[in-house]
């Protein structure tokens, strides 16, 4: 069993940064991949990023290239998202998830561990 608590969520203004942070629990943290996924009002939960179990690989949602960064420490079982350059429309509860171990994916369906997400408000 894995159990995501993410810390660092606030209110910032367009063009500022915040740094997102999950602290997981569980033996197979560091064999597995690691998302970060937001969810606006009234719109479908969607893919920020991912990253594979070492850190080597990493993908990331169109609407965040070049702005968002993963990053994980195995030795500290945390994942972060550095968050620059923020506009409105990243305003959005962000959730920190977890899949199975040699595990990395894009795809919602694949993260059976969700941690309680962490609120973004991004002021125009």
């Amino acid at each position: 069993q894995v159990q995501l608590v993410e810390s660092g969520g606030g209110l910032v203004q367009a063009g500022g940064s915040l740094r997102l942070s999950c602290a997981a629990s569980g033996r197979t943290f560091s064999s597995s991949g690691m998302g970060w996924f937001r969810q606006a009002p009234g719109k479908e939960r969607e893919f920020v990023a991912t990253i594979n179990w070492n850190g080597r690989s990493t993908v990331y949602g169109d609407s965040v290239k070049g702005r968002f960064t993963i990053s994980r420490d195995n030795a500290k079982n945390t994942v972060y998202l550095q968050m620059n350059s923020l506009k409105y429309e990243d305003t959005a509860v962000y959730y920190c998830a977890g899949t199975r171990p040699l595990v990395t994916s894009t795809l919602l369906s694949d993260y059976p561990y969700w941690g309680q997400g962490t609120q973004v408000t991004v002021s125009s």
